[in-house]
């Protein structure tokens, strides 16, 4: 499934749109989707600029509610928050709920399944549907290392951090790269990817022992027709928590890795007691990760993606700056300033 250019979306997002780091689906969706957005529900926001609170340049009304968004006449309701562990707070069930008794389909990116909720499943008519994105893939099967046969350039994004910014370069360099006439394409491996993109894996759906293999049927699946892959990266290895990092390395068998960080951050957002070492010593961290000692294909980290959104330009570009000379690599923000130069990292690499 997928969606199409005809349908008019609503993006729930309450709580999201200030920086609370949860709404990153729906601030994907306003930036990337080429499916028109009629309205953005956000109740502690309401009446606000979208461009003023987010720098994303539409004029899409923040409007508090579910109902208050039906006089811009949407058909599809796309869930754009995403709270820790991906649970359906109960406090949106009657916002979806509202959805549904209105007649919108819903996209649903949370690790609790819609389409079986039964008041809900109920009052779907005709034409309505409901799609939840994080389904394991079927046919799955353990990680093999078969990416490495691939010839194309397979370019993995990984982080110091979750929510730093991997999709968005990873989206950045593959419209650089159509631009520049490149036979490209983005891979996608988490709930917004697949939103913007209408295919991909839900890596953080998959159970751990098949998490390689699916990326690798993913890659394997689109290797051969395409010259670049751009693969979204998922957590961090830094990040306690996180598990997604090393299955997209083992999966995608990377020809080339981009780090991406947050600029100043010095420790794990979400766990302060985490420090982030020296951007230095994490290309050593990931460039020996990949390898692995020698059983697999020596790998480089090519060039930096610096988040510098919450900088004014002057600062992003001493941040850039910086980063470049700590760690002798390429380094730009590609949302602010551009991919070319660390697409054409990829191919000076």
């Amino acid at each position: 499934m997928q969606l199409e250019d005809r349908q008019r979306i609503a993006i729930l997002l309450h709580e999201g749109i200030r920086g609370n780091g949860n709404g990153k689906t729906g601030l994907a969706l306003l930036r990337y989707s080429e499916v028109p957005v009629v309205a953005v529900i956000d109740k502690d926001c309401a009446g606000e600029s979208l461009v003023a609170l987010t720098g994303i340049p539409l004029d899409v009304p923040i409007v508090a509610s579910v109902a208050d968004a039906l006089i811009y006449t949407p058909d599809v309701l796309t869930i754009g928050i995403a709270p820790s562990g991906g649970v359906l707070p109960q406090a949106w069930l009657q916002e979806i709920q509202c959805a549904v008794a209105a007649g919108l389909s819903v996209v649903n990116g949370l690790h609790t399944p819609l389409a079986t909720i039964p008041e809900l499943r109920s009052h779907l008519r005709e034409g309505q549907w409901i799609w939840d994105v994080r389904q394991e893939p079927s046919n799955l099967a353990i990680g093999s290392g078969k990416a490495r046969s691939l010839s194309c350039r397979r370019v993995l994004t990984v982080g110091t951090d979750m929510a730093v910014g991997k999709m968005s370069a990873s989206l950045e360099l593959n419209a650089t790269a159509k631009k520049q006439g490149l036979h490209s394409k983005f891979l996608a491996t988490g709930q917004a990817g697949i939103m913007i993109s209408g295919d991909g894996i839900p890596l953080d759906a998959v159970r751990v022992d098949f998490a390689a293999g699916a990326v690798e049927q993913l890659v394997l699946r689109y290797g051969a027709d395409y010259d670049i892959l751009f693969i979204e990266g998922q957590g961090s290895i830094l990040h306690p928590g996180s598990t997604a990092t090393l299955p997209l390395i083992r999966g995608t068998q990377p020809t080339h890795l981009i780090l991406v960080h947050r600029a100043g951050q010095t420790h794990i957002r979400s766990h302060p007691h985490v420090p982030i070492p020296p951007l230095s010593e994490v290309v050593k961290l990931y460039e020996n990760l990949a390898t692995a000692g020698g059983a697999f294909a020596p790998v480089k980290v090519i060039g930096i993606a610096l988040n510098t959104a919450h900088l004014d330009e002057l600062s992003a570009k001493g941040a850039i700056a910086q980063a470049q000379t700590e760690t002798t690599l390429p380094c730009t923000d590609v949302v602010r300033f551009g991919a070319e130069l660390l697409l054409n990292a990829v191919y000076q690499a």
